[in-house]
This record gives C-alpha cells, sequence and structure tokens, in this order.
C-alpha cells in the first residue's frame, strides 16, 4: 500500500488553480485524496485527475457551527483514513485541516500560507485573526510560505519562529506550465476579436478575486483617469466576483465603459494574458502573486503594489513597475508610463519571461514538493520513497477494544474543551501571578515523548526560575523553586496548558506522565511498554504514590495501566486525583525538591 496523503483547500477554484499539476505529479507516488468545498462530485475528473474527492463545507466567511461541523467532519475522515500527510492550502481550510489533523494524530502536517487576511486589518480583528493563523502554525509539523518576504513577515509578527518556516525554490505554490503560459500571437488576435478590441490597443489586464483587498476599485479608478488622456487604452477584467463591485467598478469607468471588459471567472487564463500587454496587481495584501509569474512567462510586465509576496514576484524597474498600496495617483502614473512607452513595456516583459522560465519552472517547484513529502514521509512510513511506491502500512493500535479505540479520546476532548472553558479565568489568574512572581515567560515548553515515543511540545506554566551560578549553570532544583512555584505544583495548576495537548492529541487525561526524551534509550523493554499508549496529565502511578514512588515502581503502576485501560478505570484514577491534589500527596520525593534523576535501570536495580 502506497502512502496515503490528503490535500485540503476551501474551494474549487484552489483546487483548479494551484493543485491540478500537484496532483498529476503526486498520484504517481501516493495514495491522494482531496478534500474541498465542492457541490461538483466530477472535479478531478473534469482535470483528468484519478485522485479520491471527498467534500467538505469548508466557507471562506467565519461561521462558528459550520466550521466546527467541518472540523468534526475532517477529523472522522483523518481517523477512518488513517493519512501519512495532510497538507493543506488557504487559511480557513488551513485552521481547521491542521485542527483536525492534529487532534486525529497524523504525523506529517503541512500547511501553505498564502498570504495573511489580517494583513490590512486593524485593532481587535487583526489580534483574532493572526491568533488563528499562530494556532494554525502551532498544529503544523512544518509550514511553508510561497515567498520569502511573506516567511520574514509572518516570523516578524511572530507567527512562527524562522526554523518552522521554509520557502520552496525561489517561492510561489506550485510554479508555471511554461508550455501552457507563452507569448501566441494567433490568439492574440481571436480574443481581442471575441471582446471587441483593436489589435493596436492596449491592454491591461486583472486576474483574480474581485475584492477590495485586491485593489479592483484602485485599479478602475486608475483606468478612469487615465482613459481620459489615451483612446487607445483597454482594461480587462476577469475573476469571480466575490464581494459584488461590478457595478461599482462601471460606475467609476462610466466615460469608458466601452473599453472596460468584465469577464467572470476563466478556466484559461493564459488565452487572456496572451491577448494583453501589462498585468495589473494593486492589491493590498499578497502571499507572492502567483498571476505575476504567469503572466511574466507570457512576457507581460507588471504593474503592481510593493507589499511583502509581490515583491517575490516583480524585480522593481526591471520586470515591472511598482507603487504604494492604495495610492491611485502613484498607480495611475505607472500604468501611463507602462502604456506610453513601448521601448520600456518589451524590455519589462523580455526580462520578466526570462526570469519566469530560470526561477519559476513548474517542474522544478513540484520536484521540490515531492522531495520534501519523501522525506517527511519516509521515516513515519520506514520506506524509502524516491524510487517508487514502496510498502506503508499505517501502524495498529495497541489498545484493542471500543474504548480505547474510540471512547477514550472522545472522553478526553470532551472534558478538555469544557475543562478549557471553566478553568480560562483560573488560567489568567495563574499566568498573572506568574508573571509577576516569575517574570517571563510565563509557560515552560519542553519536548517530551508522546505514544510510540513520538516527541511532542508539552505545555505548563512556569514553576522555576531560571537562576544560573557564576559559570552559567542552573542552580539545583531546591534553589530555583520559589514559594510560589511550590504552591502551583502543590496544588496541580501548573499542569492546566496541558489541557491544549489534550485538545491537541498529544496526550491523554489519562496515562503514563510523559518523562524526558533522554529517557528513552534507558528503558528496559518491558518499561517502554510505558509508550504504547499517549502520555497523561494524571496516571496510575500518580495517585499511588506520585513522585514518592521509586522509578522501577512507577514504571510497573504505567504498564498496569496499559495492560488495564478501561472506562472504569480512568474514572477511578480521575477521582483518585481529585483526593490525592486535595492532600497534596506525594508532591516530592522524600528529601528532595522535586524528583530524583532517571540513570537507567542498572542503577534503579
Amino acid at each position: 500500500m502506497r502512502p496515503r496523503v490528503c490535500l485540503v483547500a476551501s474551494s474549487e477554484m484552489t483546487v483548479r488553480a494551484f493543485l491540478a499539476p500537484q496532483m498529476a505529479a503526486m498520484e504517481e507516488r501516493y495514495d491522494l485524496t482531496v478534500v474541498a468545498n465542492t457541490r461538483n462530485p466530477h472535479l478531478l475528473a473534469e482535470l483528468g485527475r484519478r485522485a479520491r474527492l471527498c467534500p467538505v463545507s469548508i466557507v471562506r466567511p467565519i461561521s462558528p457551527l459550520r466550521d466546527l461541523a467541518a472540523c468534526l467532519s475532517l477529523v472522522r475522515l483523518m481517523r477512518r483514513e488513517r493519512f501519512q500527510v495532510v497538507h493543506s492550502m488557504t487559511p480557513k481550510a488551513g485552521l481547521l485541516a491542521m485542527l483536525a489533523a492534529r487532534i486525529a494524530g497524523i504525523p506529517v502536517r503541512i500547511h501553505t500560507f498564502t498570504g495573511q487576511v489580517w494583513a490590512t486589518r486593524t485593532g481587535a480583528g487583526r489580534a483574532a485573526l493572526k491568533a488563528l493563523d499562530r494556532l494554525t502554525a502551532r498544529c503544523t509539523t512544518l509550514a511553508l510560505t510561497d515567498s520569502h518576504s511573506q516567511r520574514e513577515f509572518l516570523v516578524r509578527e511572530g507567527v512562527a519562529s524562522a526554523q518552522d518556516l521554509r520557502v520552496l525554490g525561489q517561492g510561489s505554490v506550485g510554479g508555471v506550465d511554461l508550455r501552457r503560459f507563452r507569448p501566441d500571437t494567433g490568439v492574440r488576435a481571436r480574443v481581442r476579436e471575441r471582446l471587441g478590441i483593436p489589435g493596436e490597443a492596449v491592454v491591461l489586464l486583472f486576474l483574480g478575486r474581485l475584492t477590495r483587498d485586491k485593489g479592483v476599485l484602485d485599479l478602475t479608478d486608475a483606468f478612469g483617469l487615465l482613459a481620459d488622456d489615451l483612446p487607445d487604452v483597454h482594461l480587462l477584467v476577469a475573476g469571480p466576483d466575490e464581494e459584488d463591485l461590478r457595478t461599482v467598478m462601471q460606475q467609476s469607468c462610466a466615460r469608458h465603459r466601452a473599453r472596460l471588459h468584465l469577464l467572470d471567472f476563466t478556466t484559461e487564463p493564459e488565452q487572456l494574458m496572451a491577448a494583453s500587454d501589462v498585468l495589473c496587481l494593486p492589491s493590498y495584501r499578497e502571499g507572492f502573486g502567483s498571476v505575476v509569474i504567469e503572466a511574466a512567462a507570457a512576457g507581460l510586465p507588471a504593474v503592481a503594489s510593493r507589499i511583502y509576496g509581490v515583491v517575490d514576484a516583480v524585480v522593481e524597474g526591471r520586470t515591472g513597475l511598482l507603487h504604494a498600496p492604495g495610492d491611485v495617483a502613484a498607480l495611475t502614473e505607472q500604468l501611463r508610463r507602462v502604456a506610453c512607452d513601448e521601448p520600456l513595456r518589451r524590455r519589462l516583459g523580455v526580462a520578466a519571461k526570462e526570469r519566469a522560465q530560470r526561477d519559476f519552472s513548474q517542474t522544478a517547484l513540484i520536484a521540490a514538493m515531492l522531495e520534501l513529502l519523501d522525506s517527511l514521509a519516509a521515516p513515519v512510513c520506514g520506506a524509502r520513497l524516491a524510487g517508487g511506491p514502496q510498502a506503508c502500512r499505517p501502524s495498529t493500535p495497541t489498545c484493542p477494544g471500543w474504548y480505547r479505540r474510540h471512547g477514550k479520546r472522545a472522553l478526553d476532548l470532551g472534558l478538555a474543551l469544557v475543562a478549557a472553558v471553566v478553568l480560562a479565568p483560573v488560567a489568567a489568574i495563574v499566568a498573572l501571578a506568574v508573571r509577576m512572581g516569575l517574570g517571563s515567560p510565563v509557560l515552560f515548553r519542553q519536548e517530551r515523548p508522546g505514544r510510540q515515543g513520538q516527541p511532542f511540545v508539552l505545555v505548563k506554566f512556569r514553576s522555576m526560575t531560571s537562576e544560573r551560578d557564576e559559570h552559567g549553570r542552573l542552580l539545583p532544583d531546591a534553589e530555583r523553586l520559589p514559594w510560589l512555584g511550590r504552591w502551583l505544583r502543590g496544588t496541580s495548576l501548573d499542569e492546566m496548558p496541558e489541557l491544549w495537548n489534550v485538545i491537541a492529541g498529544d496526550m491523554s487525561f489519562v496515562g503514563p506522565r510523559p518523562l524526558l526524551m533522554e529517557y528513552l534509550p534507558r528503558y528496559t523493554p518491558a518499561q517502554a511498554r510505558r509508550h504504547e499508549v499517549r502520555p497523561g496529565i494524571t496516571g496510575l502511578a500518580q495517585v499511588s504514590g506520585r513522585n514518592a514512588l521509586s522509578w522501577p515502581e512507577r514504571f510497573a503502576l504505567d504498564v498496569e495501566y496499559v495492560d488495564r485501560c478501561s472506562l472504569r478505570l480512568d474514572l477511578a484514577i480521575l477521582g483518585r486525583t481529585l483526593v490525592a491534589v486535595f492532600l497534596r500527596r506525594g508532591i516530592t520525593q522524600p528529601g528532595r525538591a522535586t524528583v530524583d534523576y532517571f540513570e537507567g535501570s542498572a542503577v534503579d536495580g
């Protein structure tokens, strides 16, 4: 069985415009499933693809109930199909797919950022949308950006760290099909004749969604001013009208309606590019501006806004002209320059075509994507994929029975979501106390081994200081554990952020506690069985003595839990945990501030 890969997109247009070429290559190596918001069951067949299509209603506007339903549908699909890789694109699809993949325990989770909807927002709206992108990034195992400047922007804004973001090649989602996007004098003449555009006219082209963020109203305003002086200039606009802007656009060009050509979404953008002279992209936000390099391959220079993403697609003064976003006067002036100066237009177009062929070949970008997928999927599948299809069987659950396979996770998710809401005020107070009493950071993060020893990042409230001696070494635990830290550990309030680990699927409420990564090679085969289930916030060892137990006793109880795991046992442990926390039993080992260090089974007997 070949590796199972799932592509998730929020719209049919994304599948047609960006994913079709990638799917053709991926079908040769992977068992491919495509998730999209579509009512067309023949979408992939129309594209000549044989991958499986799973329609899911992922709507662009924020809709809590529909979004929750979509996320649950994705979780069910991912658990049933047990993909090795889930790769999402577009903001809403990324948030829902990465969250669902994290909950479902998908080992490789990739999201491609293609522009930030909050980049042009301010205030609480910007903060909320930015937080959702940060959540998306946290749920991935790797995030891609389609331009280097977008990567710098996300790092600067604190959405993700530099090491967690990658750009394939020189950027773009999938590169340019150079056989499709190219100059064609025959197509140029036919399209112009069909649209009633004279052969000698200068045609300005906009291709994309008709939204305010794309700057289409600025473009029609600039065209209205330009057309007053230049009677041979036409504006061709093609794309879905998502904000009912056509009437406003026509009104701003009322004096020149005959030279404004408004078309719907087209599946043949290369024909419109062949018929045009200049590509216009006055956008306010853009991940890369793939349409710019597609037009460049057809020999068109660009007049575009100077924003992150677009500056990767346009070399200012060499392949196109840039202007400040929202500056209609500057946009009008740049359009006037390129429309009136044919040698300039030709020189920019030639350089743009050369750069598209050199840096943005679709073949090279798809090869880079496949190489990335192979490198990420190979460790998961235990197979070398680059040489062709290999066996890649999903791991068999170690816990048989309905509760262990389904009920335990459902209980964890339900309890964690309720607890996160109920305890939110308490968590806010604790966070403030930690900030004032221990300083920054408020949260303690550390990589720990999860199920089957796979690493994850455990999150807790910080309880110790970072004091060091004169040699730069951390002081002993007892000297770095102030009264606030001892109180947090004694009441277990420091564990509250682990609710996120439970929601994300890294941990369970009940299971062996996740210890240090460096302990993994020190376990005996019997002790290592503690990793056959998800680690827990509490466990059989915790309610049977907690840190007062010796290491062999704790490991024996952990393995006993693996063998006895059941709903009845979990409920009993949760009840005993409340009692243990209330009585503050077994918080430390006798004579130590926290817990002894595990040196290995030979030391512990």
